[in-house]
């Protein structure tokens, strides 16, 4: 319970997941302020490697938003390098190629991210269902906000009208972004702040996120400044490049 005349949004809470070898809700970050490493365990470098790495991408950066020390590390069978070139086209951020860079760092915690079904490392795992289908030709930003869009304890299916959907989303949601950032600014409003929080630190619920900045963006009360400042904000999370349009002509 928050502290009293402290507002619930920025009340201390903490990061979940589900481990895969249990079944059971697990904190990622035990250690007050303790460094944590994910690690993202690959066999190759198909669109299924890349959700794994997009869930442990999301994982650090919840991590990092919680105040908690984190260094990522890619495990790869093989294609090492084209699954990096891919990962940064998705505009997932680097992983270290070693364990060994981060010793001696004093790490609280490991945490495996692992395609759903492989080899259960030892220590808490997030498990990634499979991707079916083609993302052959998809705008990147798009194909990352399609594949965040499905619980990743879930398989994703990548079609045309997905894609497009997902590409028009985006496209409305940079344009309003733009505009809102015409207006003065104001803070992000309690609510949206603690559902955003909310969302993410049970589990990585990302599907959440995404219904709350449709909330946000459909709410007639909020202010458009308002309105930026929970899209900047979430974006942290996402990576979605939701500022790109900023000083566009209207």
């Amino acid at each position: 319970m928050p502290a009293p005349g402290r507002s619930a949004a920025y009340a201390h809470s903490v990061l979940r997941i589900t481990d895969a070898r249990t079944g059971e809700s697990l904190e990622a970050a035990p250690a007050r302020r303790g460094l944590t490493r994910v690690e993202a365990h690959t066999a190759g470098a198909d669109t299924g490697a890349l959700r794994v790495l997009l869930v442990a991408d999301l994982l650090v950066r919840a991590l990092e938003l919680g105040g908690t020390p984190v260094w990522s590390v890619l495990i790869c069978e093989r294609d090492r390098a084209e699954l990096q070139a891919g990962a940064a086209t998705l505009g997932i951020r680097p992983f270290e190629d070693s364990r060994d860079v981060g010793s001696g760092l004093g790490e609280a915690q490991v945490i495996h991210v692992v395609a759903e079904g492989s080899g259960t490392p030892d220590g808490p795992t997030v498990a990634v269902a499979p991707v079916h289908g083609t993302a052959e030709g998809a705008d990147p930003t798009a194909l990352r906000l399609a594949l965040l869009a499905r619980d990743r304890a879930a398989p994703a299916t990548l079609d045309p009208a997905g894609l497009d959907e997902a590409r028009a989303t985006l496209a409305r949601w940079r344009g309003r972004v733009a505009a809102w950032a015409r207006q003065p600014s104001r803070p992000i409003p309690d609510e949206a702040r603690a559902r955003l929080r909310a969302a993410w630190e049970d589990d990585l619920d990302v599907p959440a996120v995404l219904d709350t900045l449709t909330w946000v963006e459909t709410s007639p009360d909020l202010p458009d400044g308002a309105r930026f400042e929970t899209y900047a904000y979430a974006d942290r999370l996402l990576g979605l490049e939701l500022m790109r349009d900023l000083g566009a002509p209207a």
